[in-house]
Formats: C-alpha cells, sequence, structure tokens
C-alpha cells in the first residue's frame, strides 16, 4: 500500500487503538495472500502454488467415491481381494502426521505397504515423496468394514452343535473382531463350538471344531485300498475323529494302523 494512503488512513483515526486495529487488519490481508510453507529447516517461504499435503486431521471417506486423494485411491486398490465379503461397507480413516515434524513442499507423492502390515483396522502406511523433496514418513490410517456375520441368538456352550436355529444374522464391524468372522452359516454344517458364546457374540471359524462322527472305542470298518483292490476287516477307534480327520485304529489281530475316517470307516492307502 502507499505510504500517502497509510498515512491518510492513520490520521482519518480519532485514537491509536483504532490506528492499531487498521494495521491489524492491513497486516492479515497482506499474509492471507501468500500462500506459505515450512521446509524441513523449519524457515518459511512462498511458494507459487499449492503441494500436495498430507491430511492434519482425520478424515473418513468411504471407498469407491471419485476423488484425487492419492492416499485415498491407494488404500481402495490395494484392498486384499477377499477380504471384505460382497456387500460389506468400507470406510478408511487418515490419521494426522507428528506435529513436530516439518516437511519439505512435495508436487507428487507415493503411498505404499509397510512391510508385514494389510489394511485393516487400525495400521500404517508409507508415503514418500517424489518429486520437490526427499522425506519418507508413517502414516496412521484405519480401515473400519461392516458387513453380514454370524452371531449368537442365544447363549451358547462350549461341545454343543452350531445349529441354525441358535444363530442369526447381523450387520457387523468386522475389523473389530478377532481371528475370521463366520460370513456363510454353510461353513457351520457338521461343525461344534470350541468355547463359550454370549448372545449376540460373534461366530469365528477359530471357534469351531468337526463334530466327531466316531469316538474311542467305537467300531469301525478298516478299508485297505490299493491299486486295483481292496481289502476290508474290523478294527476299534483308538480317539474320536471326524470326517476326513487321521485315525489310529486296533485291529483284530492287535496291530495299531492310521488312516483317514470316512463315514464310520478308517481307509487306509497302501
Amino acid at each position: 500500500m502507499p505510504m500517502r494512503l497509510l498515512s491518510f488512513v492513520l490520521s482519518a483515526c480519532s485514537s491509536l487503538s483504532w490506528a492499531r486495529a487498521v494495521l491489524t487488519v492491513m497486516a492479515g490481508l497482506t499474509l492471507a495472500a501468500t500462500p506459505w510453507a515450512i521446509q524441513a529447516q523449519g524457515q518459511l517461504m512462498p511458494t507459487a502454488a499449492q503441494p500436495t499435503a498430507l491430511r492434519a486431521q482425520p478424515t473418513p471417506a468411504p471407498t469407491g467415491t471419485p476423488g484425487t486423494d492419492p492416499i485415498q485411491t491407494f488404500i481402495e486398490r490395494n484392498m486384499p481381494a477377499g477380504q471384505a465379503a460382497g456387500g460389506s461397507r468400507i470406510e478408511v480413516s487418515v490419521g494426522s502426521l507428528d506435529p513436530r515434524l516439518q516437511l519439505a513442499p512435495c508436487q507428487r507423492i507415493e503411498p505404499y505397504l509397510l512391510p508385514g502390515t494389510r489394511l485393516w483396522g487400525r495400521t500404517s502406511i508409507g508415503v514418500r515423496c517424489l518429486e520437490g523433496a526427499t522425506w519418507t514418513v508413517s502414516l496412521p490410517v484405519t480401515v473400519t468394514i461392516r458387513g453380514l456375520a454370524v452371531v449368537a441368538a442365544e447363549p451358547l456352550a462350549a461341545g454343543s452343535p452350531a445349529t441354525t436355529a441358535a444363530i442369526r444374522i447381523e450387520e457387523v464391524e468386522l475389523t473389530r473382531e478377532p481371528g475370521t468372522p463366520v460370513t456363510d452359516p454353510g461353513q457351520l454344517v457338521g461343525k461344534t463350538l470350541t468355547r463359550s458364546l454370549a448372545a449376540g457374540q460373534v461366530l469365528r471359524l477359530e471357534s469351531l471344531r468337526a463334530t466327531p462322527t466316531v469316538v474311542a472305542g467305537d467300531p469301525v470298518r478298516i478299508d485297505m485300498v490299493g491299486k486295483g483292490f481292496m481289502i476290508q476287516s474290523e478294527g476299534q477307534a483308538l480317539s474320536a475323529g471326524a470326517e476326513g480327520q487321521p485315525m489310529r485304529v486296533r485291529t483284530e489281530s492287535g496291530r495299531i494302523v492310521s488312516g483317514t475316517l470316512k463315514g464310520r470307516a478308517v481307509e487306509i492307502r497302501i
């Protein structure tokens, strides 16, 4: 602003406080008109154009939304296939960097997966500058997935069969559940619970085991199968087992052999 105009404004003010107010407004307008960026050395310098910047505050946004945010786009493209079942709702929240960091302006960034991490729940991704600077940082992100899962409709005791009458389907936050939630009631066929569940708790694959079809002491048939022939005999199961599991049996002669349980028979390939 020319000095004559500044003198005119100050002389028009009736008091010193008014003069200070005018100067404050003028200074604010001058600073607001010039973009600034923090350099790695902590110095301030004007920039001609706004560089690509990392978000300072969490900003959730559902995946699939068109946009130009390179971090959001990276997360959407790198969700592992099958991690979220069809119909699931996925939200991504980008966290904030350490406020003590002083990063040089960057015209182009590249997100990447850190070793040993996956895009599930609270995690982190790496971000490096490819143009304008040479910094690399770790950025916290939260991937939230909500979808349908099988939950207990009533209290279930350990060892009880997971029948369809004792379950219901609900939408839950899959990323908050430890283990692998059961998303298909068909996964419960022939299964027994290994731990007790309260009503409303999500069933997990890790908490299921195949229901034994044979228990120790049961009589079983022994099928010794070779190329073009099969020899059958009787035996006694030495442990409990379910379809397809390995089983040890005692033959009529007292010999102990091992095979695979198929129905009420133990198949031994020779």
